[in-house]
């Protein structure tokens, strides 16, 4: 059994494999470090790896120390993985990203593949046929932008992200809410439009804490996958144990 802690910038996910299998997930906030202890007191855990987008609080970091197996620290650049990075920073790269890569090219071997990550903030990486992460980009995430707008501005509401989205708002409400989702749908779809050009053989994974409604009028395979950055962290510990 592996132990795969993804931090990132909302909520950490704690993830079971038993190999390639994910067994169980658990998603857990900031001070709920008590929560680790119990998920690994479920499972009869070998080793495990840790990636994370955001500082580490010193009592996870403490608790994570005291496990009684080896546990990984991914480090971007650093630590060795499956694939060719051709990103110019390589240590500047999240883990996040670097994960869902080398995820991608173990689930499509020999092929073209972006993946979509939607949450705090919007990422596209590419890796290609040849098993090269060539680079990727960083979008401001739906709730980022309305909190932007209410920052920004004397008289915009904070809106919700749940609710109507008209095509046309008919309200500020709707307005802002229109804007800001049909907005980063409209900017997904014509990234995948721009990738396809290039690649026809494209394959895109949708992943991520937000699910957006993508308006395809192509057939082309699009797989909504959670668990691609967990299974880029698992190919990862695999990859190195001999290590540990």
């Amino acid at each position: 059994m592996n132990l795969i802690i993804d931090i990132g910038n909302t909520c950490t996910k704690l993830v079971c494999f038993d190999d390639d299998t994910v067994v169980e997930e658990q998603r857990i906030g900031r001070g709920e470090t008590r929560l680790l202890e119990r998920f690994c007191e479920k499972f009869n855990f070998e080793k495990g790896i840790l990636g994370t987008v955001a500082d580490i609080p010193q009592d996870f970091d403490e608790q994570v120390a005291r496990l009684p197996f080896p546990m990984l620290r991914m480090e971007s650049g650093i630590t060795p993985v499956p694939i060719v990075n051709k990103y110019h920073t390589p240590k500047s790269l999240g883990a996040d990203r670097l994960a869902a890569a080398v995820a991608a090219a173990w689930l499509q071997p020999g092929r073209n593949v972006l993946i979509v990550d939607i949450g705090t903030c919007i990422t596209y990486d590419f890796v290609n046929a040849k098993g090269e992460y060539r680079g990727g980009n960083i979008s401001p995430g739906p709730d980022i932008r309305f909190r932007a707008l209410k920052q920004f501005t004397s008289r915009l509401l904070l809106v919700d992200r749940e609710g109507p989205t008209p095509t046309m708002g008919d309200t500020t409400e709707t307005a802002i809410r229109s804007g800001v989702i049909l907005g980063a749908e409209y900017e997904i779809e014509g990234y995948v439009r721009r990738f396809r050009e290039k690649y026809p053989d494209l394959i895109v994974y949708l992943t991520g804490g937000v699910h957006l409604s993508m308006r395809f009028k192509e057939k082309f395979p699009i797989l909504a996958d959670d668990y691609i950055v967990p299974k880029g962290l698992n190919r990862i510990l695999k990859y190195n144990e001999k290590n540990m």
